[in-house]
């Protein structure tokens, strides 16, 4: 497959994930400001009505990250307009140091039990150290290190979106697995923010300057052999 197919391929699974990650704060934010309380069928919204001030503190900031994280990876935007690249750049990482910690504080007693718990912890975890380590980087002048950790918090920061469809799915096949969100939500918490943090290995390996002059080689002499 070519190089600009895969770009766009993963450009659009990017922004569905920021789409689905901009509608689950909408809903939440309308079930925390709906008059009646959500059911207590509805585990999550409940656990979340339970603590509206800290759920805000974590879904707004959430809303930035989303809305701002592509604007990072745009390569005219750096070239063009450095200072509104800085200063997005700077709400994106405030906004990403406020969801990280926020999450730290709600992991304990998470629906999915200690499986999730430490699902949470462990890449809330991994999320501060690589925003972290892109501001040093940046701060350094080292902008392609700081590209790399910029992907990897990205990535970690879309997990959560990538992890409804999983939910939807177990949700969907609770009937013959019998397995409830107690059950299945620590599960898919780990499934989505490893396969984020893999992924996000693979795009930065892929996307190194070394390895992009060897794809076009390697491109260049499957069509001369074709």
């Amino acid at each position: 497959m070519q190089r600009p197919v895969i770009i766009r391929i993963v450009w659009l699974a990017t922004l569905l994930l920021v789409a689905i990650g901009v509608a689950i704060v909408i809903r939440r934010t309308l079930d925390l400001l709906s008059p009646s309380p959500p059911p207590p069928s509805l585990l999550e919204a409940a656990r979340f009505a339970r603590h509206p001030l800290l759920t805000m503190a974590h879904i707004i900031p959430g809303l930035l990250f989303m809305a701002l994280g592509p604007l990072q990876f745009v390569r005219t935007l750096r070239s063009r307009r450095p200072g509104l690249h800085r200063w997005s750049g700077r709400v994106f990482m405030g906004s990403g140091l406020t969801i990280g910690a926020t999450a730290l504080v709600m992991a304990p007693g998470a629906i999915g039990g200690v499986s999730e718990t430490a699902a949470t912890i462990l890449f809330a975890a991994v999320f501060l150290f690589s925003l972290v380590q892109a501001f040093l980087s940046i701060r350094r002048g080292k902008t392609a290190l700081h590209r790399e950790w910029m992907i990897r918090a990205f990535a970690i920061g879309l997990a959560v979106a990538t992890a409804r469809p999983i939910m939807a799915a177990f949700f969907a096949t609770s009937s013959i697995t019998h397995l409830t969100p107690r059950d299945f939500f620590g599960t898919a918490f780990w499934l989505a923010f490893t396969i984020h943090l893999i992924a996000a290995e693979i795009w930065i390996n892929y996307t190194r300057p070394e390895n992009c002059g060897l794809a076009k080689k390697l491109a260049s002499f499957a069509r001369m052999s074709a």
